[in-house]
């Protein structure tokens, strides 16, 4: 099987570009592909409040719904700003697109590299959490913890590289799923809770816990807004529609808000219904058993919905690290191009999808797994840093562009470097929405950089900085390579001319070094049959069989090259060298190198590469032109 037909059975027939916007995403399957996070996150956050609460004892647990009420009322404020954001930015972005339309190039990239580490931090955490949630149920499978993390990352690797409306509906049943169980559990706690339809009541748990400190004043506020920063886990992924705006079926525009409302609402109801009813039960977060999972025994009596519930968390929390394969890969497009990351990453695989950046999350997300040996707890500091930076530059620069529109005329229109921007009439008050989660987000941030600084959250703290400084370094590169290319002020004679010499290294005389000498002779006049000899009878040969072909060699020099070492390459690059730059000078000489190509990739470790080394130390000469000629050879392997 060759290439290209392993590459077709494994992803699939390659799609002409016209199919583009019929591999776009209708509202279900997308809602499936970017929802997945902040659906999963459900599984967690409520727990991720009471962890810190129960600091206090059991008590202080009452205080869980209030502070989940909170969150919440933050996620709407998020939602509705990201709504303005894919109505604003149609073409997607996000973050990064605000940020560089409304505050310039530098808070863009900071929103940028706080998101790419999110993305890869969200694939390495999801299938470590689903892989915990495996080996929970099947100890003896812990000591591969780390390659199951790897295999499943593989496997979301390969559905993604399949293309987004399938990837769409393979994920589309256990996020469906997982929303459907939950919510029936739900339901049917709130029929037990208010005694409809003669329910029999809720259990109400009387497990105490002692207070592990005492705090009073400010201590006690602050872990308040410990555990308020903890419940904004719920807000992980809430970003990622507004990122991958062109993924839609169109109106793009449209279908992302329609998408991004009902995520808030699915998101939010199980949420606020987890929290309500964890509450309501008085129950207690432990290590062994996490909050959602009591909540569906005590509400099911562990009956087939509890394993239903169970067995799609676990899927879910595979399935969150989907939602960074739509983005990152977009986040990366955009960035590239903006030559603040390769140009390789703009490319589109044969099935429509940026296949460079799902490769390279790939790898970065695996190495991550390695790192932490797939312990999703150690990796959880590390968490939701990049996506609360991101919301508070996002709903800054929104503030920056309502303002902008709060002075427009009715009628008028202002256009921007990305957008254009028309009169809204509720402008004003749009504003003053942004300056709240943009005011709540930072808060966020700031309160989990500094409790999780010496847990691991200094790592994002560094790696953002270090992102942006890569941005830059690489913008400044295509900068150079702009103005070196650029042909403006051009003139006739700042050209080089190219020289009337060609150069073909050779080691003996063949059907292949025939071929390049004969291919080299209608380049130039003057063309030279280059070798290094390492002994008498090398030159004996080679002169014999030099004078068998008088036809293609009589208007060729032969030039030989005593040599005492094994190092043939050296003396060759010498040579050339010395024609470009004494014979030659300020003119382009070309060396024509003949090559073996086997039929089989196998093959070709079994030749000496000395044709691709010649290139490599070759190409570091700026007037030097290198011409491969092949000699494809049918080889067995």
């Amino acid at each position: 099987m060759g290439r290209s037909a392993l590459k077709e059975f494994m992803i699939g027939k390659p799609f002409p570009t016209s199919m583009d916007v019929h591999e776009r995403l209708d509202k279900v399957r997308a809602l499936a592909v970017f929802a997945s996070d902040p659906i999963s996150s459900n599984a967690y956050a409520t727990e991720a409040i009471m962890s810190v609460l129960v600091i206090l004892g059991s008590q202080a647990l009452r205080l869980t719904l209030p502070i989940g009420l909170a969150v919440a009322g933050l996620v709407l404020l998020v939602v509705f700003s990201y709504i303005q954001t894919i109505l604003h930015y149609p073409h997607g972005g996000g973050s990064y697109m605000v940020a560089k339309d409304n505050l310039g190039r530098y808070p863009s990239l900071v929103a940028a590299a706080a998101l790419l580490t999110d993305y890869i931090l969200t694939v390495s955490v999801s299938v470590s959490a689903g892989v915990r949630a495996v080996t929970s149920a099947f100890p003896e499978l812990f000591e591969y913890r780390v390659l199951m993390a790897i295999v499943a990352i593989l496997l979301l690797t390969w559905v993604n590289l399949r293309g987004a409306r399938e990837s769409g509906t393979i994920f589309a049943i256990p996020t469906y799923a997982f929303v459907g169980g939950v919510w029936l559990v739900i339901l049917i706690g709130l029929a037990r809770y208010f005694g409809w339809f003669g329910a029999p009541p809720l259990p109400v748990l009387d497990e105490v816990i002692a207070p592990t400190a005492s705090l009073v004043g400010f201590a006690y506020v602050w872990l308040l807004l410990r555990a308020f920063a903890g419940g904004c886990t719920a807000l992980t992924g809430i970003e990622a529609i507004s990122d991958g705006v062109m993924a839609f079926k169109p109106p793009e525009s449209k279908n992302a808000a329609k998408t991004m409302v009902a995520m808030g609402f699915l998101a939010m109801s199980l949420f606020v219904g987890i929290t309500f009813l964890s509450s309501q039960i008085h129950m207690v977060p432990h290590e062994y058993e996490s909050i959602l999972s009591q909540l569906t025994r005590q509400i099911t009596g562990g009956n087939l919905l509890y394993f239903w519930v169970q067995v799609f968390t676990a899927l879910i929390l595979f399935l969150a690290a989907n939602t960074a394969y739509q983005d990152f890969p977009r986040l990366s497009y955009f960035l590239a191009h903006d030559n603040f990351m390769p140009r390789w990453m703009e490319n589109r695989g044969d099935r429509l999808v940026y296949s460079s950046g799902i490769g390279v999350l790939a790898l970065l997300a695996s190495l991550m797994v390695l790192i932490f040996q797939a312990n999703e707890i150690a990796m959880l500091p590390l968490y939701a840093l990049g996506v609360m930076l991101s919301f508070s530059i996002s709903q800054s620069g929104m503030f920056q562009l309502m303002g902008r529109i709060a002075h427009l005329k009715p009628g008028e229109t202002l256009h921007t470097m990305v957008t254009e921007i028309h009169y809204e009439h509720n402008a004003k008050f749009k504003r003053v929405i942004n300056a709240v989660g943009a005011t709540v987000t930072s808060i966020v941030f700031i309160i989990l950089a500094s409790t999780k600084f010496l847990e691991g959250a200094w790592i994002v703290l560094v790696i953002i900085p270090l992102l942006i400084y890569m941005f830059h370094s690489i913008h400044q590169h295509y900068e150079r390579v702009s103005k070196a290319l650029s042909i403006q002020g051009l003139k006739a004679n700042d050209l080089s001319e190219v020289a009337d010499v060609a150069i073909v290294p050779i080691a003996d005389i063949h059907r292949g070094t025939l071929r390049a000498l004969m291919y080299a002779r209608r380049l130039s006049r003057d063309v030279r049959a280059l070798c290094v000899i390492t002994s008498p009878e090398m030159k004996e040969r080679l002169e014999r069989r030099w004078k068998r072909f008088p036809r293609i060699t009589r208007r060729i020099k032969l030039v030989t090259v005593d040599y005492d070492y094994r190092d043939v390459l050296t003396p060759i690059i010498s040579y050339i060298e010395q024609v470009n730059t004494v014979e030659f000078p300020d003119k382009l000489t070309t060396v024509v190198v003949p090559e073996f190509v086997p039929t089989y990739r196998i093959g070709r470790i079994l030749h000496n590469q000395s044709a691709n080394r010649l290139r490599d130390e070759l190409h570091h000469y700026k007037d030097i032109v290198i011409i491969d000629v092949p000699i494809h050879i049918d080889s067995k392997i």
